[in-house]
């Protein structure tokens, strides 16, 4: 799964036009992890000069023009929702925020400025809770939060069904599913806003 998600988050930072590098390629097992090897993805805009961090905590596509270089962090158990409680217990979620980490990134590409983006499934339905969960994560270095459902909706939604991407393998998933309307992009509700108007009933007399 680790694999399918770290795909899932390279190609859509390329659709972004980022430069993505893969520090650690292989899988570290027996021990703790480096803290070089704590880092999923680095990435880097070669267009965008100045850093502007945006002020929510929760990015999309929108947030990312005023960021030029990341570190980046990939937590994929798409069957979980990510709580406070698990932050907790499961501190390597952001290990990657840290300042050694942020670190060795430095040393590696002759850069700084590096903001830290985390790549998770789902945060709490609870309001209190997810902001919460959002607050702890700041706590512990992490900038900005992208979450898979916004990185696949956006993907989605700039595939064309008339372009064979023959060398990516997830657009060219994406796009046979639209293009047999397994998968559509969202739409506004352009009628939800109307208030319905009360039905007269057909058995009332005529005013």
């Amino acid at each position: 799964m680790a694999a399918v998600s770290e795909w899932i988050v390279r190609e859509y930072f390329e659709q972004q036009g980022y430069m993505v590098v893969q520090p650690c390629k292989y899988f570290v097992t027996g021990r703790p992890k480096r803290m070089d090897e704590e880092i999923d993805l680095i990435v880097e805009h070669p267009l965008i000069a100045e850093l502007r961090r945006p002020d929510t905590m929760l990015w999309s596509a929108k947030d990312l023009k005023t960021v030029p270089r990341a570190v980046v962090g990939v937590y994929g158990w798409h069957t979980e929702r990510i709580y406070p409680a698990m932050l907790e217990h499961i501190p390597e979620i952001a290990r990657f925020a840290g300042a050694d980490a942020v670190r060795s990134a430095e040393r590696r590409t002759g850069r700084s400025g590096f903001v830290k983006i985390l790549c998770l499934p789902r945060l709490p339905v609870s309001e209190k809770l997810r902001l919460d969960t959002l607050d702890l994560l700041k706590q512990k270095g992490v900038d900005g939060v992208l979450s898979f459902r916004t990185m696949l909706l956006e993907l989605l939604e700039g595939v064309d069904t008339k372009k064979n991407y023959e060398k990516s393998d997830l657009l060219q998933i994406l796009r046979i599913l639209k293009n047999y309307d397994l998968l559509k992009a969202p739409q506004l509700e352009l009628f939800a806003l109307r208030k319905r108007r009360p039905r007269r009933s057909a058995a009332a007399p005529a005013s």
